[in-house]
């Protein structure tokens, strides 16, 4: 089968396109045949390694970390799904490899697609749609009727987090380019701010939850915004000891990631406030949750015009890489 591979990490994108092996499975996985697969900026960290202190991956790697295709085989042990079936899974952290012909995953980490969906839309919802899902209920645990800013939200994340906040009952403020926020706003956000004429931190206070996909050149803004024990969830300024901790990594990463998130740390001391770091993980069970919220409030997630191939896989990447899409940038294995 055909797969996108590096063997290296690299600042540029230079992906292999190998013939590999089918994988087998274990008693407890399913063999998916991929239909399409969906590119995020995660895919890029994984290329240039910027995440290898949180998941260091053997060479050659198969990138890709979301993919929606029909079962066909399983392991002895699954009893939830059978052959024929279509499914859909942010890969489980250790073992990714979405662009690929086929994929072999644990069946805890797939779930049925919303059956409003059509696949080539299904597969723009695990990771933004895990991601969001995780910020609001594990790491805000986030209470109807609070208000939360979602600093950078006019992008891919965006899309889910706005109707899945709205279907918790959080009143939601998005910031972002002007040219998405009829978009944005049509999903349900309550406020829109322009990034380019409105600073935010001018016109908000007393905000219970912000949640950063903007990064480190924000961060002091976000926590200005903050009412004193408000919480503020990044996606990309970086880990602290407390995420090292959580997630229970070796006690030498715990004092690296404690001593490059003091600075972090100590902004939220300052602001009274709690910062936390989310690197989603697969969860099947919260994502049959995710699905059937998408049928019921009718969440559609947008797709870029543009679909490549897993030839054209570079090209991909690197229309991820300058940023200027609209919506989820997907390979599509059906031709």
């Amino acid at each position: 089968m055909k797969a996108a591979q590096i063997v290296k990490n690299s600042k540029d994108i230079h992906v292999q396109i190998n013939n590999i092996e089918i994988p087998d499975i274990s008693q407890n996985e399913v063999l998916i045949k991929v239909s399409f697969a969906a590119v995020n900026p995660l895919d890029i960290m994984n290329i240039t390694g910027a995440v290898k202190l949180i998941q260091n991956y053997k060479m050659p790697l198969t990138l890709g970390n979301e993919v929606i295709g029909e079962i066909v085989a399983l392991g002895a042990k699954v009893s939830k799904f059978k052959k024929g079936d279509v499914v859909y899974s942010r890969l489980p952290l250790d073992k990714i490899g979405a662009f690929a012909e086929y994929v072999s995953v644990d069946s805890d980490a797939v779930a049925l697609r919303p059956k409003s969906l059509d696949e080539k839309h299904a597969v723009g919802v695990p990771l933004t749609g895990l991601t969001a899902y995780q910020a609001f209920v594990e790491e805000l645990e986030a209470i109807p009727g609070e208000t939360v800013f979602i600093a950078g939200g006019s992008g891919s994340f965006g899309q889910m987090a706005v109707p899945i906040a709205k279907s918790m009952g959080l009143k939601v403020i998005v910031s972002g380019s002007l040219r998405r926020k009829d978009y944005i706003m049509s999903l349900g956000a309550d406020q829109y701010l322009d990034y380019k004429t409105e600073e935010y931190w001018t016109h908000l206070s007393n905000i219970d939850y912000v949640i950063d996909t903007v990064g480190l050149s924000e961060i002091e803004h976000e926590f200005s915004i903050l009412r004193p024990g408000g919480k503020l969830v990044s996606l990309i300024a970086g880990p602290n000891g407390a995420f090292a901790k959580k997630h229970s990594l070796p006690f030498w990463k715990q004092m690296l990631f404690g001593i490059a998130g003091r600075n972090l740390d100590k902004l939220a001391k300052k602001h009274e406030a709690d910062y936390r770091f989310l690197f989603v993980r697969e969860d099947g069970h919260q994502l049959s949750k995710i699905s059937r919220l998408i049928d019921e409030y009718n969440i559609v997630p947008e797709i870029d015009e543009h679909i490549f191939t897993i030839d054209q896989v570079n090209e991909a990447l690197n229309l991820v890489r300058g940023g200027h899409v609209n919506g989820k940038v997907v390979i599509d294995f059906n031709n």
